[in-house]
C-alpha cells in the first residue's frame, strides 16, 4: 500500500518561498501521477498542481501557475512543490496525492480531479503572514 508523507510546510511572510516534499513508500511510485491539493479553513479542498508519472506533463491551477512549480524525482520516490511569491491566500493545509491510473505507457496529462487520486498524505500546514 502506498504511503505518502508530506514535509516542508511552515510559517512564511508574504513574498517568501517554501518547498514542500512528498515522500512515497510501499508502491510503484514511479508509475503514478502525483498532485498537490490544499484546503483552507472553512473551504473545500482544491487542486494546486499535478505531474504525470514520467514528469513529462504538468498541470496547474490558474491561481498557482505563475508562482508554483511541481517536480518529481522517481529515484528518490519524492515529489516536490516549489512555491514562490507566496500570498496570504495560499494559507492552507497542503496534501500530496497519488493516482495509480496515470501510468506507463500513457503519456497523457495528469488529472486535476481529486476523485482520481486513490492515495493521500496527512497534509502539511502552510501559513503565509501579511
Amino acid at each position: 500500500q502506498v504511503q505518502l508523507v508530506e514535509s516542508g510546510g511552515g510559517l512564511v511572510q508574504a513574498g517568501g518561498s517554501l518547498r514542500l516534499s512528498c515522500a512515497a513508500s510501499g508502491g510503484t511510485f514511479s508509475s503514478y501521477a502525483k498532485a498537490w491539493f490544499r484546503q483552507a479553513p472553512g473551504k473545500e479542498r482544491e487542486f494546486v498542481a499535478a505531474i504525470n508519472w514520467s514528469g513529462g506533463a504538468t498541470l496547474y491551477a490558474d491561481s498557482t501557475k505563475a508562482r508554483f512549480t511541481i517536480s518529481r524525482d522517481n529515484a528518490k520516490n519524492t515529489v516536490y512543490l516549489q512555491m514562490n511569491n507566496l500570498k496570504p491566500e495560499d494559507t492552507a493545509v497542503y496534501y500530496c496525492a497519488a493516482d495509480p491510473g496515470n501510468g506507463p505507457p500513457s503519456a497523457g496529462p495528469p488529472s486535476f480531479d481529486q476523485n482520481e487520486y486513490a492515495y493521500w498524505g496527512q497534509g502539511t500546514q502552510v501559513t503565509v503572514s501579511s
